[in-house]
C-alpha cells in the first residue's frame, strides 16, 4: 500500500500553485491525538481556517512541502489560521522524530489505523484540505505544493476575511 501512495504522489507535478475549490462531500470529522498525546478536534478550531495535511515520513513530496507549510504558519501568525499535519499509518515516535528534525511548529497528529485519512479521501499523499472558519472544506490539493507561495497565501487570507 505504501508503494501505491508513493507512486501516485511522485506522479503528481508540483507545478501548479493554485488550490482547487472543493466540490466534494461534507467535511468529515477529525479527532486525533498529536505526538505529545494531546487530542485535537477539527470542531475546536471553528472560527479559524485550518490546513489539514495528510503525510508520511516515507513520502518524499510530503517531506519536501513541510518547510513551506511551516513558513506559511509563521507568516500567518496572529491570524485565525492553523496547520494540522496528519501522519498516515506511522507511530507517534516516528512522526515526532521527523518533526523535531524539521523544526516544525504545528501539531503532528497520528492516524495510525488510517481511518481518518480514509474518511477524508486521502488516498494520495500528500493530500491537503483547507477548511474555512465555518468548518467546511473550501479547497483541496493532491500532491506537493509550495504553501508559502503568494497565491496560496492570498487564497487562505481571502478565506479568513469572508
Amino acid at each position: 500500500m505504501r508503494f501505491a501512495f508513493l507512486l501516485l504522489a511522485l506522479a503528481l507535478p508540483a507545478l501548479a500553485q493554485e488550490l482547487k475549490p472543493w466540490s466534494g462531500a461534507a467535511t468529515p470529522a477529525l479527532e486525533l491525538t498529536d505526538v505529545e498525546g494531546k487530542v485535537h478536534r477539527l470542531a475546536d478550531y471553528r472560527g479559524s481556517a485550518v490546513l489539514v495535511n495528510f503525510w508520511a515520513t516515507w513520502c518524499e513530496p510530503c517531506r519536501d512541502e513541510m518547510p513551506s507549510m511551516e513558513a506559511l504558519r509563521v507568516a500567518m501568525q496572529g491570524k485565525p489560521f492553523v496547520v494540522l499535519a496528519v501522519n498516515v499509518g506511522e507511530g507517534a515516535r516516528v512522526a515526532r522524530g521527523f518533526g523535531d528534525k524539521m523544526a516544525l511548529g504545528f501539531p503532528l497528529l497520528v492516524d495510525r489505523d488510517t481511518k481518518t485519512s480514509k474518511a477524508w479521501g486521502a488516498r494520495i499523499l500528500p493530500a491537503s484540505f483547507v477548511v474555512g472558519p465555518d468548518g467546511k472544506i473550501r479547497y483541496s490539493y493532491l500532491g506537493a505544493i509550495d504553501w508559502a507561495h503568494a497565491d496560496v497565501r492570498a487564497t487562505i487570507e481571502r478565506l479568513i476575511q469572508r
